[in-house]
């Protein structure tokens, strides 16, 4: 089997919010994305960003284990759509992540089912949330 490790990626974000106006975003890489908090306004708030990491990770991983597997010439598409319920009661969070694969191509419903459960212990991100990380916080001026 193919060791699919990549170099290492800076990564991390900083946000920035003045007195007024939206939070503002800008990756390790220079990406930037400007946050939205209004329900009617289009663009991400910090839940959308949350469910698209997942997202994209577990397509991305659903390609490895894909490949892992030796079907991904028989792959046309992967698809990961995540949506999630919120807890009625304690502190605000997700209480329920829904994820709804789509596989497409020239594979059996047991291989797309492989291949889902596979991505799920692949993704980093996924892997993290089921986890308990702990947070090391630190103010400045």
């Amino acid at each position: 089997m193919t060791d699919l490790k990549a170099r290492p990626r800076p990564t991390g974000a900083t946000a920035v919010l003045g007195r007024t106006g939206f939070p503002h975003v800008t990756s390790a890489t220079k990406g930037e994305l400007d946050i939205v908090t209004s329900p009617s306004q289009p663009g991400f708030n910090p839940l959308d960003l949350l469910y698209s990491s997942l997202s994209a990770c577990l397509v991305l991983s659903a390609r490895i284990a894909a490949s892992q597997m030796g079907v991904l010439d028989r792959i046309t598409e992967l698809t990961a759509d995540v949506t999630g319920e919120k807890a009625t009661e304690g502190p605000s969070r997700v209480e329920m992540f829904n994820i709804v694969f789509a596989i497409k191509g020239d594979i059996d419903e047991e291989t797309r089912q492989k291949i889902a459960h596979a991505a799920e212990e692949i993704c980093t991100v996924s892997n993290t949330m089921r986890g308990n990380p702990q947070f090391a916080t630190a103010i400045s001026r």
